[in-house]
């Protein structure tokens, strides 16, 4: 089984690891098409994402929005600033105004670079903080264990596809 890697590289980012048996071609799709987005990236159950919008392209901007079954809400904007097919992403990443902690929360620059061996691809995803305190806050509330939930549905739709 693959599992989410996690450390710490500085005291503002988090560096996540993950290993799919997929071919990069796959990952890289399901992870810049909207409606395949759309189809893994929920985290718990009971999670929609009613927003999946994305203008995948450097300079192109981007909105993620999730509903829980109770009706709370939160989601994330941000900007592409990189993009090198197959291989690297690069944004920015902030709250969407009305989710909770939107008004303190500090954007964030999030790298994502794709490597495929022996037909299985390997996503490193850094995420730089503006402070420690708002990568431990963030850890804290369970982002990891978020992802990798996103992750095991990643893995279910490669299969698929």
């Amino acid at each position: 089984m693959n599992t989410l890697s996690v450390r710490t590289p500085s005291d503002t980012q988090v560096e996540v690891s993950r290993r799919f048996a997929s071919s990069v071609a796959l990952v890289w799709r399901a992870l810049t098409e909207p409606a395949l987005v759309n189809r893994w990236l929920l985290g718990p159950p009971g999670w929609s994402m009613p927003v999946c919008e994305s203008d995948f392209r450097v300079g192109g901007s981007y909105e993620y929005g999730w509903r829980s079954e109770d009706g709370g809400e939160f989601g994330f904007v941000g900007e592409f600033r990189e993009i090198e097919p197959h291989s690297k992403i690069v944004h920015t990443e902030g709250l969407r105004e009305g989710s909770p902690g939107a008004e303190m929360a500090g954007g964030t620059l999030v790298t994502i670079n794709f490597a495929e061996m022996d037909g299985a691809t390997t996503v490193v995803t850094t995420i730089e903080y503006p402070s420690k305190e708002a990568r431990d806050a963030v850890l804290a509330q369970g982002m990891t264990d978020g992802m990798e939930m996103s992750y095991r549905h990643l893995d279910e739709l490669l299969a698929g596809l």
